[in-house]
């Protein structure tokens, strides 16, 4: 007999990685949002409900990102059903740890476990991506493809991407420290300018192979020094009080590097498991001299992807 209800787990990821926008993430499996989708007679999408951190969230399929995402999947597959949908969120909105995402790649799991011919994970990608496009204004994967996939992640073009999980040295640790404060992903990529210089195109682009290569052959000093976003980092940074002051206390508890979660205001720093906790504190430190509270989290970058948690 065919599945008729399915909820799926989507963590929460972190974009871009400092030195790469839009096309690198990693996930984080220490929250993230619970999509149940059940099957209806009526072709189409409903959603029931929003729950959780965020409640507020438009119960319009097509001004939703789970509810896009899904009707992506409906008017490519024509599965003969329609989708009902009730989304508990884990991930606060605004927060840089792609909560819009998670929404979206949590709705195309849990529904393609009603399918009777189930989609690969490339093609519940695109169908997410449309999702994503309702909260940023513009298809980008980086918080999608981690989300969906699980680890440190790869994302190559946009109209046939090519997805690459990338291995990370066991013993770095992912420090995320949320301030409560909300960023709009849209405000954060309207501050952008549209060109780069030469000279930081050719160091972006160094520190980018230089961190992937660390990456692949356990380098820690090459992730060290590869660490750095000298091209979006510093025109973003203005936007999160406290920046420049929390990445240098990181750096000087041991952090390899340290940057912005996405858009923000979420910051992250990765560091070797023996200097994990004092990154952590270190980073704490800095908020709370500003009187800002926050959320943090340890986790390992290997972790899993999105998946199917309950199913009837």
């Amino acid at each position: 007999m065919s599945v008729q209800k399915a909820t799926a787990f989507a963590p929460a990821s972190v974009g871009n990685v400092a030195i790469g926008f839009d096309i690198l993430g990693f996930s984080v499996d220490a929250l993230g949002d619970r999509v149940t989708v059940s099957r209806r007679a009526e072709p189409g999408v409903s959603i029931r409900a929003v729950r959780g951190v965020v409640g507020e969230l438009p119960l319009e399929p097509e001004k939703n990102t789970a509810g896009r995402a899904l009707l992506a999947m409906q008017e490519a597959l024509r599965p003969g059903f329609g989708f009902e949908m009730e989304i508990e969120k884990g991930i606060p909105l605004g927060s840089g740890l792609g909560g819009s995402a998670a929404s979206a790649v949590g709705a195309v799991v849990a529904a393609n476990a009603l399918l009777d011919e189930p989609c690969s994970k490339l093609e519940l990608l695109k169908f997410a991506m449309q999702g994503e496009a309702v909260a940023s204004g513009s298809l980008h994967v980086d918080n999608i493809s981690p989300s969906l996939f699980g680890g440190l992640v790869l994302t190559v073009g946009i109209d046939h991407p090519r997805v690459k999980q990338i291995p990370v040295p066991a013993e770095v640790r992912a420090i995320i420290v949320h301030p409560h404060m909300f960023l709009s992903t849209r405000q954060a990529r309207a501050i952008l300018s549209q060109s780069v210089k030469m000279s930081d195109f050719v160091w972006q682009t160094a520190n980018l192979a230089g961190f992937i290569s660390g990456c692949y052959t356990n380098d820690i000093d090459m992730l060290r020094a590869s660490f750095e976003d000298v091209v979006i980092e510093p025109q973003r940074q203005a936007l999160i009080p406290g920046f420049q002051d929390v990445r240098r206390a990181s750096m000087e508890a041991g952090a390899l590097g340290c940057s912005i979660s996405g858009a923000g205001p979420t910051l992250f720093a990765w560091a070797t498991e023996s200097h994990a906790q004092a990154v952590r504190d270190a980073m704490r430190a800095e908020f709370a001299r500003r009187s800002i509270e926050v959320d943090e989290w340890i986790v390992e970058i290997n972790s899993g992807g999105a998946r199917v948690v309950e199913s009837a």
